[in-house]
């Protein structure tokens, strides 16, 4: 796993090794995913849901997103992240400090940060959401999502799932733009309704 493109190209991402907590996306469908995504990342403030490795968060900073909050409950995948972070970004000058912000929050209980600290922006431009496949993590944060306020008409929601499940097409306010499929990962693109 690296990298795939930006001011940190080519930087290798440390991995888990076997867990059935932390599922890397694939570098193959990260690459897909942020061709369709393109330059809607650059001056974009990312959310990172499931975060893991913090592969897609990090991908994102290194192609000019500005700034990151990744977030996880597991102690392993928040060390990983904070640690492919500091190895992926230390050296590049352009990144300010303060750009990635790292946050231990159980997710099964909702996407609620009132408890999480300073978390501006109010408004994320992106939100990957990538849950264990299979469990209805997806959907449950979806319908989180569904009800927060830092879900502008301008987000973007891509949650990542097993190609095998099906999510819904639409919530109260959000609904399914898109869908891409690359090989037993999928892709969901949800945006808020105008």
């Amino acid at each position: 796993m690296r990298i795939i493109s930006g001011l940190a190209r080519g930087k290798k991402l440390f991995t888990p090794g076997r867990t059935d907590t932390i599922r890397p996306t694939a570098d193959r469908a990260k690459e897909a995913l942020f061709s369709i995504i393109g330059e809607k990342v650059v001056g974009a403030c990312v959310l990172d849901l499931y975060t893991g490795t913090g592969a897609l968060g990090l991908e994102a900073l290194s192609r000019g997103a500005v700034r990151v909050l990744l977030v996880d409950f597991h102690k392993k995948a928040l060390e990983l992240a904070g640690r492919n972070y500091r190895s992926c970004f230390q050296n590049i000058k352009e990144i300010p400090k303060d750009a990635v912000q790292i946050i231990r929050h159980d997710l099964r209980r909702g996407v609620d940060f009132k408890n999480c600290g300073d978390l501006s922006p109010d408004s994320f431009d992106i939100v990957f959401l990538d849950p264990p496949y299979g469990k209805g993590l997806a959907v449950n944060s979806l319908q989180d999502l569904d009800d927060v306020t830092f879900c502008t008409a301008k987000t973007v929601i891509v949650a990542e799932e097993s190609s095998d499940e099906m999510l819904p097409d639409s919530f109260t306010n959000i609904y399914l733009t898109d869908r891409r499929q690359y090989g037993d990962t999928s892709f969901w693109f949800y945006q808020v309704k105008h």
